[in-house]
This record gives C-alpha cells, structure tokens and sequence, in this order.
C-alpha cells in the first residue's frame, strides 16, 4: 500500500507538473506584436524571433505609436532649421520582434537600401521617426516613417556616414 501511495504521489506530481508547463507558451509567441488592425506601415523580416505575420513582423501606424515614444530636435542636411522628430526608438522596434543579427538592411518606398549597425540603434538612440515637428509626416514630407539619428547630441554623428544611415520613407528592415 506504501509504495501504490508513492507511486500515485509521484504520478500526480508529474500530472501537475504537465499541466503547468503546458499553460507556458514559447516566450517568441508570448511576446509577438499583435497583427495590425490598419494599413502595414513597416515590415521587418530575416533574423526575428517573434514574427506576427507569416515570418515577418509586420506594424500599422497604431502599433507604433503604442511603443514608448522619444522625441529630439537636431539639425539635418534636409531642412533649414532645427526640427523635432518623435517616434519610438529603433532599439524598441528591434526588441518588440526580437530582432538577433549584425546589421538592418533598411529600404524605403522608392527602393533605396542601406546598411545600419544593429550597434546604432543601442548606443546612439536612433528613433523611428512618425511626426515632425509634432505633426505625421506625409510621403512628400519624407514620410511616413523615418530612421533618423540625433545628429546634435554628438559630434561623430555629424558626418556623412550616418546621414547615409538616415533613410526616409521607410517601409521594410531586413535583419541580417
């Protein structure tokens, strides 16, 4: 009788164990942005952990704007005077899709891709840019999306090889 005892001791431990881990979802899907209830602004495809459509990541305006949102006025080679640039920041985007690779190939509406250290987006805070001076950026205005460096906070940042890194209209990363 002791060891029927241990035995369904044992047995219902195991049980109870299984059906705790069986409430555990992998942490990728746990944390995978929801699928975008408007238009895709931003698909990020490649090295990601936490797709939400098909392989890629993929955000409407909405999605974005419910990161934390950062804003900086700098100046740029583009616009005559200082402006403000608020969106969420890249390292934000990156982690909201478990983004593990060395470099984001970023390409914007009309094709043009460049190259940016994944490094970038941790030490320099380079935002995701969705309003400009406040306002949504109309595809004109360089919008609707825009990587875009806080050139004024230092002074490595005010060469050419990170106004290259700066890529208006965005619309697709890829993680390398």
């Amino acid at each position: 009788m002791l060891s029927f005892h241990r035995l369904s001791r044992r047995a219902a431990l195991g049980l109870t164990l299984a059906g705790c881990l069986s409430t555990l979802v992998h942490p990728a899907l746990a944390d995978s942005p929801p699928e975008p209830k408007g238009r895709v602004v931003l698909t990020i495809s490649g090295q990601i952990e936490q797709p939400n459509r098909g392989k890629d990541a993929v955000f409407d305006m909405a999605m974005l704007e419910a990161l934390p949102q950062h804003s900086f006025t700098t100046r740029t080679p583009w616009y005559d005077k200082p402006v403000k640039f608020t969106g969420p920041l890249l390292a934000d985007v990156l982690k909201a899709v478990g983004a593990r690779g060395a470099t984001i190939k970023a390409s914007a509406i009309n094709d043009y891709t460049i190259a940016i250290p994944m490094a970038d987006a941790q030490t320099h805070g380079v935002v995701v840019a969705r309003l400009l001076d406040d306002q949504p950026m109309a595809v004109r205005d360089k919008g609707p999306l825009f990587v875009i460096y806080p050139f004024d906070s230092k002074a490595e940042l005010r060469s050419s090889t990170y106004y290259e890194r700066s890529i208006w209209q965005l619309k697709r990363m890829g993680i390398e």
